[in-house]
């Protein structure tokens, strides 16, 4: 059987950017929802980040990132194409497993359709255990998901939707939610895929 990084390099490298189910040609639903939040110098963290649009929406608006994939194939892919890339942190593992300490403290956590992927207790436990240990007081999360209306599978897996509700419940007590939001996403084949978005504040202390 393949691993998971197998699964997702295989994909990377054989499906064209443009055909991959959650391709955005552009990006301003995630730039409109993080809407009032300084990107200048402010150093951003996106995991699962593929080869996503977004890199390049959030470079042009001053962001340095943190890019985070399982995916060799993706990063290569991306590296390739973001100008000056030593200008960012590149990060090939596991999102659920935790963070190699060096990775600095960030100001924002943006997730478009990865955390879904979680299917375990102990993944989503990882994943949120990484995300309270790195965002700064005051920083900000946005977690973008498959809604309890979205699809049961992606790229062949199988996927775990979410409420707003259990977002709160799962990102913690530190944090206060500022918005969220229904919106119904349409890949490149045309099917409609039903998301959550919802924007988080990391209390201050």
């Amino acid at each position: 059987m393949n691993t998971l990084q197998e699964h997702w390099n295989k994909i990377f490298k054989e499906t064209p950017e443009e055909k991959l189910g959650w391709y955005e040609s552009e990006v301003t639903q995630t730039i409109r929802f993080l809407d009032g939040v300084n990107f200048e110098n402010k150093l951003v963290f996106l995991p699962g980040a593929g080869t996503s649009r977004l890199v390049d929406g959030l470079i042009e608006n001053g962001a340095i990132l943190i890019l985070n994939d399982i995916s060799n194939e993706a990063l290569t892919a991306l590296r390739k194409r973001v100008g000056n890339p030593e200008k960012h942190y590149w990060y090939c593992g596991d999102i659920s497993k935790p963070l190699p300490k060096e990775i600095p403290a960030v100001d924002i956590w943006i997730d478009r359709a990865v955390l879904h992927f979680l299917i375990e207790d102990k993944e989503i436990n990882g994943y949120f255990e990484n995300l309270n240990r790195i965002v700064k007081t005051n920083g900000y999360v946005l977690l973008a998901e498959f809604s309890l209306n979205g699809a049961q599978k992606c790229a062949g897996l199988n996927v775990h939707r979410y409420s707003a509700d259990e977002l709160i419940e799962r990102v913690g007590c530190n944090f206060k939610l500022l918005k969220s939001e229904e919106y119904v996403y349409v890949n490149p084949s045309g099917g409609e895929r039903p998301y959550i978005y919802t924007l988080f504040k990391r209390n201050g202390a």
